[in-house]
């Protein structure tokens, strides 16, 4: 909301059978009060785990701010029923938009478009917004934060960046230790000048629940050869009992279930996926936004998650592409075979030699489903030519009669179902998502990761899967894009532009087919069209026909 459209605020607070606020003691308070003052509209409901936790936080700052004399605060609920807002309005010092206004609370969410809480907007003595992070900003800086504004925010923020330490991300205005798993209390101090991983976890997520016993192992392997390294969990279950229930087998430490600030350490990882693990060094500065993955692949080898270690992991993962072969791939001990068509087993070294594509499918993926047929042509089309060309199946079932079903409208050969084998190569693809199509060479080496594109496009035209075959299909692809122009308007998209984009695959809006490598897009929207869709006549866009070219899908 730009200061230009700003409307009257203190009218906005009112009805026109109302005039007044109210405290949690039933006394009226009239919104003209709050003329000359700055005051913020703290968004909030009993049922929100995150606003229990920030609201003592706010009591205390406001407590302190009030008193300058110039500073309100006014409570403008989600709850669902006069009980809850009472109870929870009794613990609050403030002002409040009255329970029963509740087209005025309705408003007051639709104006500043309010799609989660805790929220809190301040608002200035000119009746203008100051800034819209108020949580944000109490959590990490408390009453230093004041006046809570966006300029004091990064004023805050701008000097804490250059004066980074173990303290400036783990403590808060509210608190300066982390607990034990058996509730301790231990001081911040106590972890300076070691490498602390920062461990964001939720017990609810499954890849956490599979991530963290590896984690457990890489840490008690530090501690045991006497490494300076901690960990401290960042907790993001909802429900207590489930966050300890997990703590309980974790020998770290953890900031307390109900602390809130976990929201402003999260800004030192650069991705929002879990399991992250954002690495501190000695000197209190971040030196890994997540090494969650580096875990994964290379256990205790990982550490210290210094630049110089990760450049070393580096070479060690060349040298590894150098040396892959087909049998390094799909053989573990005695799984050493793949199956048939007929369940029999094919050892993999009457593989070796030949052009593989790994297929990494599942019959409850919709976009499986639609380019299998695709992938059936091109495989006879490619075989008629060359037997030295094969398939396998790499399921994502949930079950053996879905893998079954599936498998059987297959011509080529599968691993067999919930086979140990398929981790390794999802750990290794770093679990590509499906459908996915990998070209393995004859000498066992990755050629490409991305050939469900190529196919989709070129069909058995993309074959031989080499390097430069490859890199000749990518040129098509860009020469492609030429006939097409750069933007569009649509019909079905009126109130964006959509850009010309290249990407891997997408659902068209249009016709709700699969797309590859072209899309027009909206990034504001998430809203694809296949370019034949886009440009498919001369009223759904404001561009020269001329321009147009059929898109094969």
């Amino acid at each position: 909301m730009t200061e230009t459209t700003t409307p009257d605020y203190l009218s906005v607070l009112s009805s026109t059978e109302r005039d007044f606020l109210v405290r949690n003691n039933g006394d009226q308070v009239k919104i003209d009060s709050l003329k000359g003052k700055k005051f913020g509209l703290y968004f909030s409901a009993s049922w929100c785990r995150p606003c229990r936790r920030f609201t003592p936080n706010l009591v205390e700052v406001y407590n302190e701010a009030a008193s300058k004399g110039d500073f309100e605060v006014v409570f403008v609920s989600a709850d669902k029923d006069e009980e809850s807002f009472n109870g929870y309005f009794s613990k609050m010092p403030w002002l409040a938009v009255p329970f029963s206004d509740s087209e005025t609370r309705y408003q007051l969410d639709v104006l500043f478009k309010v799609s989660e809480i805790p929220y809190l907007v301040i608002i200035g003595e000119n009746g203008k917004i100051l800034g819209d992070h108020g949580v944000g900003t109490i959590q990490k800086y408390g009453v230093e934060g004041y006046p809570f504004t966006a300029e004091r925010r990064r004023e805050l923020d701008e000097a804490a960046k250059e004066e980074q330490s173990l303290r400036s991300i783990l403590v808060s205005p509210f608190r300066d230790f982390v607990i034990s798993p058996d509730g301790n209390k231990v001081p911040v101090y106590e972890l300076e000048g070691k490498t602390v991983g920062l461990y964001f976890s939720a017990s609810s997520y499954q890849s956490c629940v599979e991530f963290t016993p590896k984690l457990v192992e890489v840490y008690e392997k530090l501690k045991a050869k006497g490494e300076s390294f901690e960990i401290v969990l960042i907790p993001l279950d909802n429900f207590e009992e489930s966050f300890e229930q997990d703590f309980k087998n974790m020998p770290w430490f953890s900031f307390p279930f109900e602390d809130n600030s976990w929201g402003n350490v999260f800004r030192y990882s650069e991705s929002s996926d879990l399991p992250t693990l954002v690495v501190i060094g000695p000197d209190g500065k971040i030196l890994h936004a997540n090494v969650a993955k580096a875990i994964e692949e290379h256990g205790v080898l990982a550490y210290p998650f210094t630049p110089e270690k990760f450049k070393e992991l580096l070479e060690i993962e060349k040298a590894k592409e150098e040396a892959q072969t087909l049998e390094s791939l799909l053989v573990l001990g005695d799984l050493n075979f793949v199956i048939g068509k007929d369940g029999a087993k094919v050892p993999v070294s009457e593989l070796v030699g030949k052009n593989i594509l790994l297929h990494l499918s599942a019959h409850w993926c919709h976009f499986c489903r639609g380019i299998l047929p695709k992938l059936i042509k091109t495989y006879h089309d490619i075989k008629a030519k060359d037997n030295s060309f094969e398939v396998i199946f790499i399921s994502s079932d949930h079950n053996q009669a879905s893998f079954d079903e599936f498998f059987s409208s297959m011509p080529w050969l599968a691993l067999p179902f919930s086979d140990e084998r398929k981790k390794n190569l999802e750990k290794k693809f770093k679990s590509q998502a499906i459908p996915a199509a990998i070209a393995i060479s004859p000498s066992g080496r990755t050629v490409s990761k991305k050939l469900r594109q190529y196919i989709a496009y070129f069909g058995p035209d993309a074959y031989p899967f080499t390097e430069e075959k490859f890199k000749h299909l990518d040129e098509q692809l860009d020469e492609m894009a030429k006939q097409w122009p750069d933007k569009v308007k649509h019909k079905l998209h009126a109130e964006h532009e959509l850009l010309l984009t290249r990407c891997d695959s997408y659902e068209c809006d249009g016709c709700e087919e699969t797309g590859y490598a072209w899309s027009y897009l909206c990034q504001n929207c998430n809203f694809d069209l296949h370019p034949n869709c886009a440009l498919k006549n001369d009223e759904e866009t404001d561009s020269d026909p001329t321009d147009k070219r059929e898109f094969v899908s």
